[in-house]
């Protein structure tokens, strides 16, 4: 049971925005903190109590926040949609350039919110320390299952008032890498992840490949991540990103997959640039959000489909659980029979193959294929 804190004097405004930055002295010590405008129209929505236990929910997101066109955007359109179905208040908050500031944010989101959401599991430890100082409120972490797996007698939480919002990635990795071999020309696909070591980006490469191989055991599945942890920058660096699939698109691949976060906008401009000077059409897939409906619109033609990660449907619904005081400690993991991943058919480029890419996924649904999450 979550008890109701009043909001301060940090706004009456629906979706509330809060940039926060390290000070500019090499200790770090101060934050800065920045109201970022709302329009009229969110203002009346949020004058509006909600009926529930909530009146606030501090949504907490990774590096770089809004503007990603992936991950951080996806949770924005989940706060989006609590705000406007709930009437509560959003007050959403962005680390430091090097994440440094995590703890602290953490800690001023649970004195304004009775419910905490980090977005990214490099959240996972500073929210174990602060659901510890903060009983009252509910955390939740996205990418992080908050299961200790060494419990004795099997995973138990590793606090009391968190929950660990996780995906299965590989599943729908699985179906964009099944129309990626149905749609490359070629016989060579590429794959890109952000940063590699740590487990999660490993589960989209796994899926893909499985995938691509499902349709085309002979499938060239060229792979590459653009730092190893704990360098994380690999999510941010879309010139990087750029490179990469410039020499996967030279070496013959016609499709390259990225899970890359912000880093992915530099797939498609790659895209763009090399079919514009080959003649020849290449493609990039996106993930996260639909990034066909995110990326600027010159290079919109180039993107194929995107592996759907509904961390916006994540984010809504462990709102309306806590609203509703029916949240839950522990792991709620989305899969494609939640319709916590997928894939996407804007630009109607996959259309002659979604009967195949729905067959697909329902052998992954009835068990009749089990989708690896480690890269063969």
């Amino acid at each position: 049971m979550i008890n109701s804190k009043k909001m301060l004097a940090f706004g009456a405004v629906a979706a509330l925005g809060f940039a926060a930055c390290g000070s500019d002295d090499d200790s770090g010590d101060e934050t800065e903190t920045t109201e970022v405008a709302t329009t009229e129209a969110a203002e009346e929505e949020a004058e509006a109590a909600s009926d529930g236990a909530l009146t606030a929910v501090g949504l907490t997101y990774d590096i770089g926040g809004r503007g990603d066109q992936s991950f951080n955007d996806s949770a924005a359109a989940g706060i989006e949609r609590a705000v406007a179905d709930l009437g509560i208040k959003a007050n959403e908050l962005v680390p430091n350039e090097d994440g440094s500031n995590r703890a602290e944010l953490l800690q001023l989101q649970a004195d304004e919110a009775e419910l905490v959401i980090g977005v990214g599991f490099l959240f996972a430890d500073d929210t174990v320390a602060a659901a510890g100082n903060n009983p009252d409120t509910l955390f939740a972490v996205v990418d992080d299952a908050m299961l200790d797996f060494e419990a004795e007698g099997g995973p138990a939480p590793r606090c009391e008032n968190c929950v660990g919002l996780t995906f299965a990635e590989e599943q729908g990795s699985f179906l964009v890498g099944a129309a990626a071999a149905l749609k490359s020309e070629t016989g060579v696909i590429g794959f890109i992840g952000g940063v590699s070591g740590f487990g999660l980006i490993e589960k989209f490469e796994a899926g893909y490949q499985a995938g691509a191989q499902a349709v085309n055991p002979d499938i060239v599945i060229e792979s590459q991540y653009i730092t190893a942890a704990p360098d994380f920058d690999g999510f941010f660096a879309p010139d990087r990103a750029k490179e990469i699939a410039l020499t996967m698109y030279d070496d013959g691949a016609d499709i390259v997959y990225h899970a890359a976060g912000g880093s992915g906008a530099g797939v498609f401009e790659a895209a763009k640039e090399f079919s514009e000077a080959n003649g020849s059409k290449v493609w990039g897939i996106g993930v996260d959000s639909d990034q066909y409906n995110t990326v600027d619109a010159a290079v919109q033609e180039y993107v194929l489909t995107s592996m759907l990660k509904r961390v916006d449907n994540a984010v809504y619904e462990i709102t309306k659980a806590a609203n509703d005081g029916a949240a839950e400690v522990g792991n709620v993991v989305y899969d494609l029979s939640t319709d916590g991943v997928g894939y996407s058919t804007s630009g109607g480029y996959l259309d002659d193959i979604v009967d195949q890419l729905e067959e697909f996924k329902a052998q992954i649904q009835d068990g009749t294929i089990t989708v690896p999450t480690e890269p063969s």
